[in-house]
């Protein structure tokens, strides 16, 4: 890894969809990737319309995918055990860790995954 990758959670791909400026400065030049099930949560939001979904097509176009594999799995029961976190938040933590790239999240629920590289982006 370069230093340069990051993996983007769910809310954050929510934020660059309503236009913020900061995180798309933060995220400038990096290798931005996602997880699975950050794309289905995204292209499955319901109520969204149809230039928000041309959005996020773009923007998904631009990730590295990451998808299940054994590795995350195997780090997705140890962080669900350990630390209780809903599904999709298990495996995108799980992501992150198994592929040692830092997730950036507002989701202050991450905080106590000591495992996870974290970027913290509070609006």
């Amino acid at each position: 890894m370069s230093g340069k990758e990051i993996l983007v959670d769910t809310n954050i791909f929510l934020y660059l969809l309503k236009g913020n400026d900061t995180l798309e400065e933060m995220l400038h030049g990096k290798n931005i990737y996602v997880s699975f099930i950050t794309e289905l949560e995204l292209i499955g939001f319901k109520n969204i319309t149809l230039k928000e979904q041309k959005q996020i097509e773009v923007m998904l176009g631009e990730c590295v995918l990451l998808s299940l594999n054994g590795n995350i799995k195997e780090k997705y029961v140890e962080v669900r055990r350990k630390y209780h976190l809903k599904l999709a938040d298990a495996i995108i933590a799980a992501t992150a860790i198994a592929s040692n790239i830092p997730l950036i999240t507002s989701d202050k629920q991450f905080t106590t995954v000591k495992e996870l590289k974290l970027v913290t982006y509070q609006m």
